[in-house]
């Protein structure tokens, strides 16, 4: 798949995943699941740091294997962090929450290991 491609999936999921974080709460549905917040969190920052992973294996080839994995998730560290703070400066129906940010933190943290498995093993294969 061209890495253009990979670049701008990544960044139309980046924008929802943005929309969806900065949209006034009333205009999301109630659900009664307990956590479910924190789940979301962790599913949108898997997908997020997944994304540029497989942007960044197209776009950084000389470098070294981990680089990839690194700058995906200090990138979704990064924008996780970001999002709260305007969640907690510029919206009326959110705040900021220090267990969001634990929240994406997993999320980027199971797409690390998740990849880099996968990738180690599709490596091993191919000696």
């Amino acid at each position: 798949m061209p890495k253009q491609l990979y670049f701008w999936i990544a960044v139309f999921w980046t924008i929802i995943v943005s929309y969806l974080c900065l949209t006034s709460s009333n205009n999301i549905p109630q659900v009664s699941i307990l956590y479910v917040d924190k789940l979301v969190h962790v599913f949108f920052h898997f997908v997020f740091t997944s994304l540029w992973i497989l942007f960044f294996k197209t776009k950084i080839i000389n470098s070294k294997k981990f680089s990839p994995f690194l700058t995906s998730f200090s990138l979704s560290v990064f924008f996780g962090i970001t999002i709260e703070i305007l969640q907690g400066f510029f919206t009326t129906t959110r705040s900021a929450d220090i267990f969001d940010v634990f929240a994406n933190i997993t999320g980027a943290s199971l797409a690390v290991l998740i990849l880099f498995l996968y990738y180690k093993i599709k490596d091993s294969k191919n000696i």
